[in-house]
């Protein structure tokens, strides 16, 4: 019995890894200040490839960057802007969470797992949130934006604290997460070419 042990914590890791990094696919460094922050007071373990992120200059580093993306998607054209970078930023901090969960795995596993569950769920939200906010923008001349902004920070918080707290529920709704978005991300980029083609609703 005790020989699953091992496997249990690797598929705790890996509920607590895709739950952080659907949270990276709303906000980038809100996630990231969350589990520096939580490693500083030692409240979860850190891989020790990762100890820097348990370190004062990484938290006060997060946080002073969360405040300023999280304010940034409230100005309109710098959202936008923010938009381009954020599906392959939302992929790198998603597969540096993910792996930060995993210590003895071995190096490739660990990092083909983060790059594959990791940055392949941030990357997918992200994205997703990327064509909303353009639909929003295109329907609602940016009116919607601040509404988008404000959901994608909750989301950041509400997943980051549920993947150290409840990591099961977490993964769970990591994949739901997925699923919604990729539906109404397609739907939101189709609404979105058929503003700008009018001829693609005939």
């Amino acid at each position: 019995m005790l020989d699953h042990i091992p496997y249990l914590s690797y598929v705790l890791s890996a509920f607590i890894g895709i739950g952080l990094a659907a949270a990276t696919g709303f906000r980038v460094f809100l996630p990231m200040f969350v589990v520096s922050l939580s490693s500083y007071f030692h409240w979860i373990p850190m891989n020790e490839n990762f100890e820097w992120l348990a370190g004062l200059p990484a938290l006060i580093t997060m946080g002073i960057a969360t405040i300023a993306e999280i304010l940034a998607y409230y100005i309109p054209f710098v959202d936008h802007l923010l938009d381009t970078i954020s599906v392959p930023t939302a992929t790198v901090a998603g597969s540096i969470l993910f792996a930060s969960q995993f210590a003895d795995l071995g190096t490739f596993p660990q990092w083909a797992l983060a790059l594959i569950a990791g940055g392949g769920t941030a990357a997918t939200i992200s994205s997703g949130f990327a064509g909303i906010r353009a639909a929003s923008t295109a329907t609602t001349g940016g009116l919607g934006n601040s509404v988008v902004g404000t959901t994608e920070t909750a989301g950041a918080g509400i997943m980051s604290i549920l993947a150290i707290a409840m990591p099961v529920i977490a993964a769970i709704l990591a994949v739901v997460l997925v699923i919604v978005v990729i539906i109404f991300g397609r739907k939101a980029w189709r609404k979105l070419r058929s503003s700008k083609d009018p001829s693609e609703t005939l």
